[in-house]
């Protein structure tokens, strides 16, 4: 009998997910351990594992379909063995190789785990050259027409490897290495011109990813839920990039290169330490509190958010903590990250400082009960010994969940933090 393999639940927010693609088809002989197919959570694009030996004899759901978990994915057995579509709690499955209607009607693709829509396949020719719809606008991926906006670069000057010539991502990327697909950068001799005229961007509706439904959940019921309040302070920066900048030239041959995110992160863990109240949860008829500080940072990602954690952050040296967060910050972007990954976390981080924000307000990211916002360094006229002169500060909101945290606790901890970041050499003990 053939063994079937459901969607199963790969994070803990997770209700459905969405087949990116497959990585095996129908025929192909499977071993335990073997990847079947690349699913997008709620949080993170993740490979879909075979426990069973034997030939991928059915596939239940096309890439791009979005599957309730629990629902049949997959079947595997014998060679010649007959199987049924299983009851699925889903709307009907999509056939995994669709027969090609006569006409041009959409057919369904994926562009880097996002589901849109494409016009049916064409032949390809031999010399591809940019193709346009009949309204004259070019075929293009909202996810690659998002990329190319980013870096400013004419999809018209594109040559598109999609179904039906359309541009997807992988081609802005490659067009971005080629001059002739660069030459109508935006920042040419008339950047900002008076006289423009046509809409900002084509209007249309996105579907909204399962990254993002569960970001706009979360946040809902964490404004609406959470009794937010807030506390703020202004810290003198100048000691903390004096520090920084010493390590990084001393240590440069190394590889050492110090952000002052690290710094953040490590002195948020040793504050932790010193006002241990914040590091805790509210669960109803009880507040837990932490012994360890697992202190995650937001990461912007294509779809919104996530937040990778670093596990006994109040363990780790601040060389130890910009190692993992390079790397964690680098998957998460990758959408490789894994459940344990970005889950579990005490306290929170979140740093619009590199973005040129001066300051800001976060929301919690439950079940913590707190979470910093970091704002830039900034350069203006400060008072020190009675005489005003040139400094450089930064200034740092908590976001407390009033039910765990009280005002002066927060107070404590912001104080805390302040003289560890004010004598960062604290930091390196």
């Amino acid at each position: 009998m053939a063994n079937i393999i459901d969607m199963p639940k790969l994070s803990d927010t997770m209700t459905v997910g969405t087949l990116v693609k497959w990585l095996k088809k129908e025929g192909d002989t499977v071993k335990s351990g073997d990847m079947l197919a690349e699913v997008e959570t709620d949080k993170a694009t993740m490979e879909l594992e075979s426990f069973f030996d034997g030939t991928l004899l059915k596939i239940f759901f096309a890439a791009g379909a979005q599957v309730a978990i629990g629902d049949p994915l997959c079947a595997i057995g014998k060679p010649g063995e007959t199987v049924s579509a299983p009851v699925s709690k889903a709307p009907a499955p999509v056939a995994a190789t669709p027969t090609p209607a006569p006409a041009p009607a959409a057919q369904v693709t994926v562009d880097n785990g996002k589901k849109v829509a494409a016009p049916a396949p064409s032949p390809v020719s031999s010399h591809p050259s940019p193709v346009h719809t009949t309204e004259g606008r070019v075929k293009i991926s909202p996810l690659a027409k998002k990329l190319a906006a980013e870096k400013s670069i004419d999809p018209a000057r594109l040559t598109g490897s999609g179904p039906g010539g359309r541009i997807v991502r992988a081609d802005v990327l490659a067009g971005e290495k080629n001059p002739a697909a660069l030459g109508a950068r935006k920042g040419g001799e008339d950047p900002f011109p008076l006289n423009r005229k046509g809409p900002i961007q084509e209007e249309r509706a996105v579907p909204v990813s399962n990254m993002r439904g569960a970001i706009a959940r979360r946040l809902v019921e964490s404004k609406t839920q959470l009794p937010h309040f807030y506390v703020e302070i202004e810290i003198d920066a100048a000691p903390l990039l004096a520090l920084r900048e010493q390590l990084n030239t001393g240590l440069e041959k190394e590889g050492v290169k110090l952000s002052v995110n690290d710094f953040v992160l490590k002195a948020s863990a040793e504050a932790l330490r010193r006002v241990p109240a914040v590091n805790g949860s509210w669960e109803g008829s009880q507040i837990r509190y932490f012994a360890a500080t697992h202190v995650s940072f937001a990461v912007a990602i294509d779809d919104g958010l996530i937040t990778p954690v670093i596990r006994d952050t109040h363990l780790k040296n601040i060389f130890q903590i910009s190692t993992e967060a390079k790397s964690l910050g680098k998957r998460a972007k990758e959408k490789k990250l894994k459940p344990d990954e970005f889950t579990g976390g005490t306290f929170c981080v979140s740093n619009l400082g590199m973005m040129g924000i001066p300051k800001f307000s976060a929301i919690i990211n439950p079940p913590n009960a707190a979470i910093l916002a970091v704002g830039t360094t900034v350069t203006k006229p400060v008072v020190k010994n009675g005489q005003i002169v040139i400094g450089q500060t930064m200034t740092l909101t908590l976001s407390c969940d009033h039910r765990v945290v009280d005002g002066a606790v927060g107070a404590q901890y912001l104080n805390a933090l302040k003289q560890l970041l004010e004598s960062p050499a604290l930091l390196l003990v």
